[in-house]
């Protein structure tokens, strides 16, 4: 069910040969991402349960969903970078299709993240599918 900007990065993450050179493509996929505002870093965008700060600001403009993020880690602002090519694009009713444990899964984050990261992580994903849901 991904699209296709995810099965790219899937084969780009089966391409690099070790751990550290994943991680290292996760805080570069989260360095190009555009730096949120300060004035949407607010409470309403804030992510509870995440170790780091992190806010994503969903939209969903003709039944497409996108969505915009940061956080103060560099890792986390990766991980929003993954979740962002995982579900951004997609039908606002196929967000709450995808099966983004899975997905992840097939990126091999399941097994390299620290349970707080794990937790957090966790947490995006859900305030993703709320805001899906709300639309």
């Amino acid at each position: 069910m991904a699209n296709p900007d995810f099965e790219e990065l899937v084969e780009t993450f089966e391409f690099l040969d070790d751990w550290e050179d994943r991680y290292r493509h996760v805080i570069d996929m989260g360095k190009a991402m555009d730096p949120l505002e300060d004035v949407l870093r607010v409470p309403a965008t804030k992510v509870d349960g995440c170790a780091s700060q992190v806010w994503l600001v969903p939209q969903i403009k003709d039944g497409v969903f996108t969505f915009r993020g940061d956080s103060d880690a560099m890792i986390v602002r990766g991980l929003i970078a993954v979740l962002h090519t995982l579900y951004s694009g997609q039908p606002a009713a196929d967000v709450l299709k995808i099966d983004a444990a899975a997905e992840l899964g097939r990126l091999g984050l399941n097994d390299h993240l620290s349970a707080q990261r794990s937790n957090g992580l966790r947490a995006m994903v859900e305030r993703i599918r709320q805001s899906a849901a709300t639309a």
